[in-house]
């Protein structure tokens, strides 16, 4: 069975940077597409970063040229690297893996069948 395990969360000021972790055991990394999701407080989860098993990626729109995802198969890690951070990038972050790209929506969380824990994420002005 798939386990993640997020970390890096923090409180940080408007125009910091945090970089997040997501450790992944009980399958095969190389072969799992992954994704960074955030839920706000009382709003919807939503997809921020996928990170497909041929080194492509998406992002959403909101975070293009503030975000990077990487992943690190060596070392079994999905990173996202936040930079400019804003008030509004407040949220629950969590990492998803799923097996299989059927259907595309990179970014669509219905794809997901494993999901981590999250990390609380707090941006203030």
């Amino acid at each position: 069975q798939v386990h993640l395990v997020e970390s890096g969360g923090d409180s940080v000021q408007a125009g910091g940077s945090l970089r997040l972790s997501c450790v992944v055991s009980g399958y095969t990394y190389s072969r799992l597409h992954m994704a960074w999701f955030r839920q706000p407080p009382g709003k919807e989860r939503e997809g921020v970063a996928f990170a497909g098993i041929d080194g492509s990626t998406t992002y959403a729109d909101s975070v293009k040229g503030r975000f990077t995802i990487s992943r690190d198969n060596a070392e079994n890690t999905l990173y996202l690297q936040m930079d400019s951070l804003k008030p509004e990038d407040t949220a629950i972050y969590y990492c998803a893996a799923r097996m299989e790209m059927w259907g595309g929506l990179p970014l669509a969380a219905s794809r997901y069948t494993n999901w981590g824990q999250g990390t609380q994420v707090t941006v203030s002005s």
